[in-house]
């Protein structure tokens, strides 16, 4: 009897061991199998950002492909980033105009002015001597020279007498010199070459607060719908033209915008600086002329000096 049930535990024993080990067995398949699934999974991760690698270099593989990548990081406002680029590509390809205009954007952007001008001065001789010309009027422009500024920007738009936002800068820079009258013609020839421009409208609603023309103003404001902050910004300045004090620009009576707000076409950015690409595109505002063709017209035939069809 004893036998019998030592037997009898003896397979119960045994079949539990089985039961365990099959267990066991199915466990360390699954297990297994699962971290080849995830080894492969990894390999195809790997492997996809191997290739996308791959196609970025090739996409850079050209100067000119590089160089519009360095472009669209500055437009980003990536100014550091875009100076080891332009290293880098300088190592490749050698220097050229071109990879000394953004060099020397860049440069200014990031508060080295004085490596910024000499760059600047490298461009004279070249097909960028008139972007060389502005950056220098930028940076004395930013030092508060703004006769010096008027001189600079003046002989970049004679290189090139329809970059509209030059003869935006060129206009605010007369304005800060007190050559009031002389702001007018930039002002308006900008506005019409670059209707969508934030920075054109708010320099010349700077120009028309500031000699007392507020009503045709507020008329260019609303046409291009501009923010209450823009709107405000500008009057500020202009009252403190008015008053002979020190005047800030638009974009700086204002607190420093957040990301979501630097997207915005509607907010001006500094005059006198080159554009930035969040402002340079024309989402978000619908300019005077896409709402309104006669209202664009009116808009910028203000001054009752103009001629027919807003012609300074």
């Amino acid at each position: 009897m004893k036998t019998l049930n030592f037997s009898v535990y003896s397979q119960r024993a045994a079949r539990l061991l089985a039961c365990i080990a099959a267990a066991l067995v199915v466990t360390g398949c699954g297990a297994l199998k699962d971290q080849y699934a995830a080894s492969a999974d990894a390999q195809q991760r790997a492997a996809a950002e191997a290739a996308a690698d791959t196609k970025a270099g090739a996409a850079v593989d050209t100067k000119a492909t590089y160089l519009k990548l360095v472009e669209q990081m500055q437009k980003e406002g990536l100014w550091f980033a875009s100076l080891a680029h332009i290293d880098a590509l300088e190592q490749r390809w050698g220097v050229s105009p071109d990879s000394t205009r953004m060099r020397a954007d860049a440069l200014r952007q990031t508060g080295q002015a004085a490596l910024s001008e000499a760059a600047y001065k490298r461009l004279q001789g070249t097909p960028l001597e008139s972007a060389g010309y502005r950056g220098l009027g930028l940076l004395a422009g930013a030092r508060g020279n703004y006769a010096e500024a008027v001189q600079l920007l003046q002989q970049a738009q004679r290189l090139t007498p329809t970059d509209a936002l030059l003869l935006s800068d060129l206009g605010y820079a007369n304005l800060r010199a007190g050559r009031i009258a002389e702001a007018r013609l930039p002002l308006m020839q900008a506005l019409q070459l670059r209707p969508d421009s934030a920075q054109a409208q708010s320099n010349l609603a700077l120009y028309l607060e500031a000699t007392d023309q507020s009503e045709e103003a507020n008329r260019l404001m609303e046409a291009n719908r501009m923010s209450a902050a823009a709107r405000a910004a500008v009057r500020d300045a202009a009252q403190q033209m008015r008053a002979g004090g020190t005047v800030l620009p638009p974009a700086a009576a204002r607190p420093i915008p957040n990301a979501r707000e630097l997207a915005r076409e509607d907010i001006a950015p500094p005059p006198l600086m080159l554009k930035a690409s969040r402002w340079s595109g024309t989402g978000g505002i619908r300019t005077a002329s896409q709402l309104n063709p006669s209202a664009a017209d009116a808009a910028v035939s203000m001054s009752p000096n103009s001629t027919s069809r807003g012609t300074p």
